[in-house]
């Protein structure tokens, strides 16, 4: 028997309290993790102290196994929803959100005795973390822990919950097993193993010897042996082919250890059962003599639906197939008992309950099993988890099957809110419309529609009586809102593609939808454009909203792929205002106006909105100031939509992919609070540039500000200096270029026109000046989120240049010269020669910044001379421009040379 080996007879809370003994010593005095009770819903997890706080999780990740964590008079499961573990009490219907993660879990695991929980993630920056689910707390977690892959594909617990083993998801797969009781950030052991292994991604321990595990892919088993002593994995993997028992084996799915220890078994997709017997070296041989290795002695066809689990309880070996089958085998692989009439789909996960099966007693309404003697067949209580996204529990004494809830299998991209009451709406591309009290966290009523209809869009109608229903076919249904039944005989049909949008008028007579349409081939009866307007030169627009009427101007607000909030004069569609709006990774994609409980609260105003993977919330007016804005990760793998409740104390996020919607509660006070810490006036913009206030770089706005003062009334002059706190409106672009930001000729118009009629409305006058301040702030609303970076310049290289004869991206001299000239804001030829003049110097500094300067030597200048033949990023931003690059050129901001 093996030294590690695990006597069976021990017991879990023994486990549990040596286990909570080992971290006691790394924990202070009154750490939460030391205890042994329960207190995971006692606890108070409604001190909302952040802007937005999840609340409840719709949906759950099918892909991935759900754990039964307590039972007898507790039902709690563990799932996963994206990034997100979930624990759910059936009973008391509450959950509590195991938050941490930044990207999807790929994995989880638990111990035997339910207490530690292990997740893992795929992404930039993953992470394993250890949670005490008796807690809710995060007690360890490891980083960097596959820097050479994407993140983990597989991840198991010993039974006693003293190591953990992962594989990584890399193209160089690698197996790596952590102490992590010690809080140790590196791996006990590693182990990379070959390519022809196939994508490992099943992993278990043997439960009876903590050294030992299994794996497997496809087309490969692999058994490891650790051996502390040295920290070194061993292992062994046999290839297995058709020739090996002369009949298809089929692909693998799961596989664990064998009942009597001294096997393993994996299971395939073709009804079978490998049987590999374990050679385990001697005390007196070494792994590296050829020890340990597995080898394949039969071959067990069981049936011919494929089996999709495998793993054992007590003394049976259990499977469960691709026809809801589930089945229990002795020891000899003879069949015990199956449940086979509960029509369930394809068989996802099987876990049974900690406690083990109570005896009979005289009420005990055990089935018989299906051997000679007809004993009574006991076995615990167990959830069970399909690919149609449902969890079941079945009750072994009276075999009582409970469906717990049913969720949609494919993505999620349609969530709709009630106008008046606490309804969401949420469709799939699956055909299912599920409809919640988001209040009650209670599922109401659903519809599933055929084969080939999958929701794309939903939207209430105004008084809440109809629901809008696009689909990924492009059909629109109109639905009763409160029984989902058809309320228009036929649906209406006028789309080959998806319906993205729907929207009823006010008073629910018309109902207009995004489809696609061929603007060049419409005429008045069908769509007539009234209106294209223009709303930014290098940057596309994302998304568009009604701004609120705060001010006596009525604006349109558009938010662009450049990190801009930028708000438009909905009669004139003059650009009025650029803002910097949230920069949270990526661009805006949707944003909504907070509605209000009363008409006191008409006077401030909030959004929220979502970009790629996160969720945010705004003060209005936007005005750039970085502390009325938060947002927090809600869909690693995307955000496809957004709702809030009517009263404005919801918002709800739709994930696309992960299957999943997010609830969040919103807490204006939070932000509020913020706001007033990130302190008043120019305070919270001064974080925005490089050392603040009283860094380098402000000192050197202030200089030019200033002299721009003196420049404008002449350097030269004799005359009485007039001293003012402004500057004139025209020269507020040689400033700008002066500390580094280069707008184009529109963007200074765009200028122009905030700072001239920022008072108009209010005055019906114009303004011609700007002081340092309001100077401040337009430069860090107008300037580019991320300064100039080499990026943006090689990209501009990509598109209009060729590739020489070095592998790089040129533009030749003369189409150099010529885009200038003709394309974009093009210059004259004049123009073009006296800023290349400047440029080499030819030119007097501060020409043409100067009113009495001009041009000396930039007629005389031969482009040919001075250009080389062939133009590529580097040499124009270095040679030509004169800017510095750091050494990161394509991703860090590049400066200028003052």
């Amino acid at each position: 028997m093996p030294q590690d080996e695990l006597g069976q007879e021990r017991r879990e809370e023994k486990r549990s309290s040596d286990l909570s003994e080992r971290r006691e010593a790394e924990k202070p005095e009154k750490s939460l993790v030391s205890t042994s009770e329960d207190i995971l819903f006692r606890k108070d997890d409604r001190a909302n102290v952040y802007p937005l706080t999840m609340t409840w999780s719709f949906g759950w990740n099918s892909s991935l196994p759900v754990y039964y964590i307590r039972d007898e008079n507790q039902r709690v499961l563990l799932y996963v929803c994206a990034h997100t573990a979930v624990i759910y009490d059936v009973f008391k219907n509450t959950q509590h959100h195991l938050q941490g993660h930044a990207n999807v879990i790929s994995c989880l695991c638990v111990s035997e005795d339910r207490r530690w929980i292990a997740t893992a993630d795929k992404g930039p920056d993953c992470l394993i973390i250890i949670w005490d689910s008796f807690t809710g707390i995060p007690v360890h977690t490891i980083f960097d822990s596959c820097p050479e892959g994407h993140g983990i594909e597989a991840i198991a617990i010993t039974r006693d919950a003293k190591y953990l083993a992962t594989i990584s998801d890399a193209e160089i797969q690698e197996v790596c097993i952590w102490r992590w009781t010690l809080a140790v950030e590196t791996p006990a052991c590693t182990l990379k193993l070959l390519k022809e292994y196939g994508v490992q991604n099943y992993l278990t321990f043997n439960p009876a010897n903590n050294k030992e595990l299994v794996s497997n892919s496809k087309t490969q088993a692999i058994y490891y042996l650790w051996c502390e002593e040295g920290d070194l994995l061993a292992h062994s993997a046999p290839r297995l082919t058709e020739k090996t028992f002369n009949k298809l084996v089929g692909k693998f799915s799961q596989s664990v250890f064998h009942l009597n220890l001294t096997q393993i078994l994996s299971a395939t997709m073709e009804g079978k059962l490998v049987v590999w017997d374990i050679h385990r070296p001697t005390s007196s041989a070494s792994a590296s003599a050829g020890f340990p290795q597995i080898k394949p002695c039969k071959l067990v066809h069981l049936q011919k639906e494929g089996l999709t689990v495998l793993t054992t309880v007590d003394r049976y070996i259990v499977t469960g197939d691709i026809r809801g089958n589930i089945k229990f085998y002795d020891r000899t692989l003879s069949i015990v008992n199956w449940y086979s009439n509960f029509k369930l789909s394809s068989i996802r996960t099987l876990s049974f309950s900690k406690t083990p099966a109570a005896p009979p007693t005289e009420k005990s309404n055990y089935p018989p099993d299906c051997t000679l003697k007809g004993d009574l067949f006991i076995v615990r209580n167990l959830i069970i988890g399909t690919s149609d996204a449902t969890v079941y529990h079945l009750t072994a004494d009276g075999t009582k099957l409970e469906k717990l809830f049913v969720e949609p299998k494919d993505a999620i991209c349609a969530i709709s809110c009630h106008p008046y009451q606490p309804l969401i709406a949420i469709g799939s591309f699956c055909g299912m419309i599920k409809v919640w009290d988001y209040e009650e966290k209670k599922y109401l009523f659903s519809r599933v529609f055929e084969k080939g209809l999958g929701v794309q869009s939903l939207t209430y109608n105004p008084e809440g009586a109809l629901l809008g229903a696009g689909f990924t076919e492009g059909t629109v249904y109109i639905l009763d809102a409160m029984s989902l039944e058809n309320q228009i005989p036929e649906p209406f049909k006028y789309s080959r593609t998806s319906v993205t949008h729907i929207s009823f008028s006010h008073d629910s007579q018309y109902m207009a939808t995004a489809i696609e349409y061929n603007l060049l081939k419409s005429c008045r009866d069908n769509l007539e454009i009234l209106d294209i307007h223009r709303t930014d030169q290098g940057n596309y627009p994302t998304c568009m909203v009604w701004y609120p009427p705060l001010t006596k101007e009525l604006f349109l607000l558009i938010c662009n792929s450049g990190y801009k909030v930028k708000l438009f004069n909905s009669t004139t569609k003059m650009c009025r205002k650029t803002l910097l709006g949230p920069v949270f990774g990526s661009p805006i994609e949707q944003i909504q106006i907070l509605p209000v409980k009363s008409t006191l609260e008409l006077q401030k105003r909030y959004m929220v909105f979502i970009n790629r993977d996160k969720v945010g919330l705004q003060i209005l007016p936007v005005d750039g100031n970085p502390h009325k804005t938060a947002a927090i990760i809600c869909h690693p793998s995307g955000v496809a939509g957004m709702a809030l409740s009517y009263d404005g104390c919801w918002a709800f996020t739709a994930g696309g992919q992960d299957r999943s919607v997010v609830q969040w509660e919103i807490n204006l006070r939070a932000l509020d609070a913020a706001v007033s810490l990130g302190g008043e006036d120019l305070t919270p913009f001064y974080g925005l540039v490089a050392g603040g206030r009283e860094g380098k770089f402000y000192r050197e706005l202030e200089d030019y500000f200033y002299y721009s003062q003196l420049r404008s009334q002449g350097i030269d002059t004799m005359e009485t200096r007039k001293v003012s706190e402004h500057i004139c409106l025209s020269e507020l672009p040689f400033v700008m270029r002066a500390i580094g930001f280069y707008p184009s000729e529109e963007k200074i118009d765009d200028m122009f026109n905030e700072v001239r009629f920022s008072e108009y409305v209010d005055t019906g006058k114009l303004i011609d000046k700007i002081n340092l301040p309001d100077f401040f702030k337009v430069y860090l609303n107008h300037r580019p989120p991320f300064g100039n970076t080499m990026r943006g310049i090689q990209e501009s290289f990509d598109i209009l240049g060729f590739t020489n004869s070095k592998g790089k991206k040129a533009i030749r001299r003369e189409d150099f010269l010529n885009l200038l000239l003709t394309k974009g804001e093009h210059m004259t030829e004049e123009e073009m020669s006296d800023c290349f003049a400047t440029l080499f110097g030819l030119n007097p500094e501060g020409w043409k910044s100067e009113p009495v300067a001009s041009s000396v030597k930039g007629s005389e200048i031969c482009l040919e001379e001075e250009l080389p033949d062939e133009i590529t990023a580097e040499i124009f931003t270095t040679d030509i421009l004169g800017l510095t690059i750091s050494q990161d050129f394509r991703q860090d901001p590049i400066g200028s040379e003052v």
